[in-house]
């Protein structure tokens, strides 16, 4: 157990030092061509860049290679606070755009009617879309909400990638709180194609529920995250 310990913390160091030694931007040599060079197997190899691309020092972009990041601006706040990407990119300075929208209407599923706490079925409107930082994907957003809150015609102008923002903009009085759980989580082969990933690498998986102050659930969101991009903060205290 130990010298497996110590090979892997070997090969990171390896990595680490080959990784130092290259500019942001750089293309790292091939998989085949790298485990061959470290003399390990691909699997192997893959499982200790995991490690580099969540932290954000290198990304693997889908049919074309492993690159050197270049130096991180990262999204920083509080999981205490409800505020949407653009509020927080505007804090930090950072400029974000949105890619790959698609807005459907459909029959709501049996575990969205569920959660609603609708006895009978009803239609939703699902909004999917990419944020990018400077043209590179960071984020990949999907909300469901019953479609007698948000229409098609609610995002027909100026909407840039913001469900609360809408929502707050038409009915300011209406929200209240959202329920919220985060989790590791690895991409789908969807996510990775929106992304420009490699299927089963790493994310953070955001779940959250938005209520109304009568306490009506009114929106289901789900969002993914690049680690490197985002650091979420807690306030805890103690319990005496």
């Amino acid at each position: 157990m130990l010298n497996s310990k110590k090979r892997s913390q070997q090969l990171n160091d390896t990595l680490k030092n080959m990784i130092a030694r290259k500019k942001p931007g750089d293309r790292l040599p091939p998989e085949p061509e790298l485990a061959r060079q470290l003399g390990v197997s691909r699997a192997t190899l893959r499982e200790a860049m995991r490690t580099f691309e969540t932290q954000g020092t290198i990304t693997r972009r889908q049919g074309s290679g492993t690159y050197i990041s270049y130096p991180l601006q990262a999204f920083s706040g509080s999981l205490e606070i409800l505020e949407s990407i653009e509020t927080a990119a505007n804090k930090n300075n950072l400029k974000v755009s949105m890619d790959d929208l698609a807005i459907i209407t459909r029959n709501a599923k049996d575990d969205e009617t569920k959660a609603f706490g609708v006895m009978s079925p009803f239609r939703v409107i699902e909004v999917k879309r990419t944020i990018l930082v400077d043209g590179c994907p960071v984020a990949h957003l999907v909300d469901v909400l019953p479609e007698n809150v948000l229409s098609k015609e609610d995002l027909e102008y100026g909407f840039t990638g913001s469900i609360l923002d809408v929502l707050i903009r038409l009915s300011p009085q209406r929200l209240a709180y959202a329920k919220a759980e985060i989790n590791a989580a690895t991409a789908s082969r969807e996510l990775a194609r929106a992304m420009g990933i490699q299927r089963g690498d790493a994310m953070l998986r955001l779940y959250s529920t938005l209520y109304t102050v009568k306490g009506q659930m009114i929106n289901i969101s789900i969002s993914h995250f690049l680690p490197g991009y985002f650091r979420f903060h807690v306030i805890r205290r103690v319990n005496i």
